[in-house]
């Protein structure tokens, strides 16, 4: 009787193990990138480098954050991209016809907002699948920003402080947009992990016909999500304007398929009721230090492109084997 015992004790051990060894895979996955390039290459591993790093994960993490909401509630946006280059423009704009820094912010970070609210509806009300209507919007948002713009860039050569929001570095070390990436990483994990609306989200995400019938707010937690990663966006939007001192119409092409693989690699199970912004943080540093360490390997930008395309479909697999398990 003992020995069957011991048997049956046996089984579940190895699954939660496995199950285990599963969630910690993007963690294990980044120390050990970490190690390698390292190892590889004698400018990785150098404060300066580091530094840069951080920089290049701070924008593709903010994103990545909205995206994780997005994608919990088994949903998707391709308009990340185009709607930070709306939320730039938004900004120059109020900027170039005088007002001040502290109205030309806002107004950049209420345009991403406004897209985001506009996507919600969208989806929760008229019931329009995600991936149509967040590829309308892409191109909506692009069109509204040429149309603005007149295809052209607005600079902000004379707003120094405006620079200094993506330049600026605290105790002249740390770049301000990285801390604003851990801020808004704080952030959302409490909405997450302690709040109703949170407990909403997941429940959304897992079934969400169950989640109606329990008595949640399906369409109201929907709002909520995409209006949050529209603000994410225009966040986004801003710290890169500030970053290149001009609001580009053309600026955040591609974000939107890094701030997916970002989440996904982190573990957001792109089935929807799974995810942690602990673990999207992670994902956009995975990504930022394969591209750094592959740039410094002096490994061709078409062979980097192969990479991650590797890395996302592993993260995926991976995420399927633990769906079946």
């Amino acid at each position: 009787m003992e020995t069957t015992g011991d048997i049956k004790d046996e089984k579940p051990r190895k699954f939660v193990n496995k199950a285990l060894l599963q969630k910690l895979a993007p963690f294990l996955s980044l120390v050990l990138m970490f190690i390698f390039f390292s190892f590889s290459t004698e400018y990785f591993f150098n404060f300066e480098n580091l530094i840069t790093v951080a920089l290049q994960t701070s924008v593709i993490g903010i994103l990545a954050i909205g995206a994780t909401f997005v994608i919990i509630t088994a949903g998707i946006d391709l308009s990340v991209g185009a709607v930070m280059a709306v939320s730039g423009v938004c900004c120059g704009l109020a900027i170039a016809t005088g007002l001040p820094l502290y109205i030309g912010v806002p107004a950049g970070m209420l345009g991403g907002t406004a897209f985001g609210f506009a996507t919600g509806l969208l989806v929760a009300k008229l019931k329009i699948p995600p991936f149509i209507v967040t590829l309308g919007m892409m191109m909506i948002a692009r069109g509204i920003t040429m149309v603005l713009t007149q295809g052209r860039a607005i600079y902000f050569s004379n707003e120094p402080v405006f620079k200094f929001i993506s330049q600026g570095k605290l105790f002249d070390a740390v770049p301000y947009p990285v801390i604003y990436l851990f801020a808004i990483a704080l952030i959302s994990g409490i909405i997450l992990k302690k709040t109703a609306m949170g407990r909403c989200i997941y429940a959304v995400g897992g079934n969400e016909e169950a989640a109606r019938l329990s008595g949640i707010k399906v369409v109201k937690t929907k709002l909520f999500v995409y209006s949050y990663a529209g603000l994410l966006t225009g966040i986004g939007g801003v710290i890169l304007a500030a970053r290149l001192n001009s609001a580009q119409p053309t600026a955040g092409l591609g974000y939107e398929l890094e701030a997916i693989a970002a989440a996904v690699i982190g573990g957001t199970s792109l089935m929807g009721g799974e995810g942690t912004i602990t673990g999207t943080v992670i994902g956009a540093f995975i990504m930022a230090i394969l591209k750094n360490g592959l740039n410094l390997m002096n490994v061709s930008q078409f062979w980097q492109m192969v990479a991650m395309g590797v890395v996302v479909i592993s993260a995926v697999y991976l995420d399927t084997l633990r769906k079946r398990r």
